[in-house]
């Protein structure tokens, strides 16, 4: 493991004295038009707009532990849309795959030195948004992302999510490249809470899932050692085919189609309906960098949610990247502060 939490909070509490430098301003530019999501940066309606520029270190995967993200914003009359690009050496979709061994058996791929929750083999790339509801934690300005991050190594390896007092909350965005965000084209809704870590009643501390009506992703079974389904079209996924197997696109698996060595998804997916599925996106790793544009309606239903309402205040928030990692990922000093031009 390249880094580990405990070194990543002190180098944090150090430069929190530097709080002013640490704010980055991201202005949102009002579009008569929205963007085409697929369209990524190609879209004019980001000519005009300032980036934000985000230095993350360490992460786990990354060269040296760091990367370089910006971020764009551009809105509407009723939505937001942000533009987010960062360097990644490698585009990683290989998520805990099933593999067909020489003597036929299946076997799920798994990290020999995950410690629990904790893979950094076989995962998949990510990148998660973290806002601060309601100005609910009041420490959120200075302290950014780690007014949510405690480190408790007893617990897990990288330690926990939770928010300091109730009713603070925290609405979490995770563009989960498998899992929705780039197989179906829609980043995660979730949300952040003071519940804390219980290993029977809460193994997830104060990390929640919005409300859903339907759809999400979930583990493949085996069934008599082979995997339930597969894709319709047959193909392995280190052979052309995905790591991931789209509800719409499942069949009995026929074991016949493989041989040694091929690998099929382990994970079904379909799209969130209900408050979970209010993110839409879309993305594409390219020559060492991920770029991906998510858009959310500038009001929401929730109470777990960032409410847009108001155009004339900041709305501050943190940013991190996954490389192949569960969760390992990058940090940064202090938030981002977004601003919407009129």
């Amino acid at each position: 493991m390249k880094t580990i939490l405990k070194h990543s909070l002190l180098a944090a509490t150090l430069l929190l004295s530097f709080e002013a430098s640490a704010e980055r301003f991201l202005n949102a530019i009002k579009v008569d038009k929205a963007p085409v999501l697929e369209s990524l940066a190609a879209d004019p309606a980001w000519a005009l707009a300032k980036p934000a520029t985000v230095k993350l270190h360490s992460g786990q995967g990354f060269t040296n532990g760091r990367t370089l993200a910006t971020i764009k914003a551009v809105y509407t009359a009723d939505s937001l849309y942000m533009l987010v690009s960062y360097d990644d050496p490698t585009q990683s979709l290989r998520l805990n795959p099933y593999q067909k061994q020489v003597d036929g058996s299946w076997k799920k791929l798994v990290d020999p030195q995950d410690r629990g929750g904790d893979d950094n083999r076989y995962h998949e790339d990510k990148w998660a948004m973290f806002w601060n509801v309601g100005n609910s934690m009041r420490d959120f300005k200075r302290r950014g992302c780690f007014a949510g991050c405690h480190e408790e190594p007893t617990a897990k390896s990288y330690g926990n999510k939770y928010t300091k007092n109730p009713g603070d909350i925290g609405d979490l965005w995770v563009m989960r490249s498998v899992r929705g965000g780039i197989s179906l084209g829609q980043p995660d809704n979730g949300y952040l809470d003071d519940t804390r870590f219980d290993k029977d009643k809460a193994p997830d501390a104060g990390r929640k899932a919005d409300a859903s009506t339907g759809g999400g992703y979930e583990t493949i079974k085996l069934i008599n050692g082979k995997p339930e389904f597969m894709n319709k079209d047959g193909k392995p996924a280190n052979k052309g085919g995905t790591y991931w197997l789209k509800a719409e696109d499942k069949a009995p698996f026929d074991d016949s189609r493989f041989v040694a060595g091929d690998e099929v998804a382990s994970v079904m997916v379909s799209k969130f309906t209900g408050d979970r599925g209010v993110l839409s996106g879309a993305g594409a790793w390219a020559n060492g960098k991920w770029t991906y544009v998510v858009s959310r309606k500038l009001t929401t239903a929730s109470p777990y949610d960032i409410q847009f309402k108001d155009l004339d205040v900041p709305y501050y928030f943190g940013f991190a990247a996954f490389d192949n990692a569960e969760v390992q990922h990058t940090l940064h000093k202090g938030t981002v502060v977004l601003r919407f031009a009129k």
